[in-house]
């Protein structure tokens, strides 16, 4: 049987991949192909990247909308969290549906089935398959078919550091790869991107963090190695989700718009702004529309705005005006390097939560171009390694590259196939031959 590994080291972007930092994925890249225009979604945010990964399509057709969105329940717009344990099985109760199209675990329950291991937030590793038709491993709580709870004993119970991402990386090694053996591994880091959200980019903290997930990706590529050296057919993918922008300044849009009387208080429901690191979704109650263009001509003159886009823009970046939503923001973001000479700053929106983001440190969610910059590298047949591709590819193009190798149907699915049409080295060919 055919297999596929998909590994993903959350919030890398592309340029800090260097033989200095990360000597492993430099020495993989020789050895597969180089997506060197690979870009994620809209919101750039974990949540949203592992619903478009998981279906093949954009938030638009999936309708997970961000790290945070609102839902119209009994006519009032509710914001949430969805990085919520319960979230989607909230959203199905209100909607009917937790994603509104099929998974890679859905299509794949009777062709080898799949298997998650994810170290980030519980809403990010159950978006991959929240109706349960295959596994999903992580620390608040690790399911198996139809949802059910796997036994204590099979729990993944590791902290969300680079300790635990170590710890998930050997158990997923040891089970997935070499004693389950489904169609689909997905393991999914929460590093370096959980550094970056508490120390600046190029810090020695970061360092660390990028070194170290660059073992954790030596290590699943040595284990393919040894599988494909006993004739096994695996479609290696190895990437990221998003990249990072410096924070420079946090805004509270919701203070704002009630400064100018486009909202009327703290917890009206007729215009609610949800933050989502970099960018912002911007809500308005049905009762409400008439404010619409009153908000589109202040969000268009304030200076803390990078983009503004309308709902009848929204085709442009994948989003549709589900649950009322009526704009999509991204923050002003510049080209300044940070204190420790990396490029991409960004302000960011101020969540509901209170949560902080740290100035100074990583964030993300936006259209700024570092955000927008994840990696991505592909070995198996199809693939030629060490070649690089310039054209662009998407997180979308994922699940239908995955289930080309497969054998399986993409139907219906966003995304378009990576593979190449024109004929590529065969199976023996493609043994990486440099040394990690």
């Amino acid at each position: 049987m055919r297999r596929t590994i998909l590994v993903t080291l959350d919030g890398l972007r592309r340029d800090q991949i260097s033989p200095e930092v990360t000597p492993n994925l430099v020495a993989f890249a020789k050895c597969a192909e180089t997506f060197a225009d690979y870009r994620t979604v809209f919101p750039s945010c974990t949540r949203v990247v592992s619903a478009s990964i998981a279906t093949g399509c954009y938030p638009a057709r999936h309708e997970l909308q961000g790290n945070s969105l609102a839902l119209m329940e009994d006519d009032v717009l509710v914001p949430h969290d969805a990085g919520h344990p319960d979230f989607l099985q909230h959203k199905r109760r209100v909607t009917g549906r937790s994603l509104a199209v099929p998974t890679l675990a859905e299509r794949l329950a009777s062709a080898g089935g799949a298997i998650v291991f994810s170290n980030v937030s519980p809403g990010a590793a159950y978006a991959h398959d929240p109706d349960g038709h295959g596994y999903v491993y992580h620390r608040a709580g690790s399911f198996g078919p139809g949802r059910v709870s796997v036994p204590e004993t099979e729990q993944l119970r590791v902290e969300p550091d680079l300790s635990g991402d170590r710890e998930m990386t050997e158990r997923f090694i040891r089970e997935v790869l070499f004693e389950r053996c489904p169609a689909l591994g997905v393991l999914w880091l929460g590093d370096p991107d959980a550094t970056q959200h508490n120390y600046p980019l190029g810090s020695a903290e970061n360092i660390e963090a990028l070194k170290q997930s660059d073992l954790r990706a030596r290590e699943v590529i040595e284990a393919v190695q040894t599988c494909r050296a006993a004739g096994e057919d695996i479609l290696l993918m190895v990437g990221s989700d998003h990249g990072h922008q410096t924070v420079t300044g946090v805004v509270d849009i919701e203070h704002d718009l009630i400064s100018v009387g486009l909202k009327d208080s703290g917890n009206s429901g007729d215009v609610i702004a949800v933050s989502n690191g970099t960018s912002a979704l911007i809500y308005v109650h049905p009762d409400c529309s008439r404010r619409i263009p009153a908000l589109r001509a202040h969000l268009e003159r304030v200076d803390w705005v990078g983009r503004v886009v309308p709902a009848e823009s929204f085709d442009l970046i994948g989003q549709a005006p589900h649950h009322c939503l009526a704009f999509a923001i991204s923050m002003r973001a510049g080209d300044e390097p940070n204190a420790c000479g990396v490029r991409g700053t960004s302000l960011v929106a101020k969540p509901a939560s209170g949560k902080a983001d740290r100035l100074g440190c990583g964030q993300h969610g936006g259209l700024a171009p570092f955000e927008q910059a994840p990696f991505l590298f592909v070995s198996g047949n199809g693939f030629v390694p060490g070649a690089v591709r310039g054209e662009t590819a998407r997180v979308i193009d994922i699940a239908p590259t995955v289930l080309t190798h497969l054998g399986v149907s993409h139907s219906g699915m966003d995304g378009r196939t990576l593979q190449r049409l024109d004929p590529v080295p065969t199976m023996e060919g493609l043994a990486c031959q440099t040394s990690l």
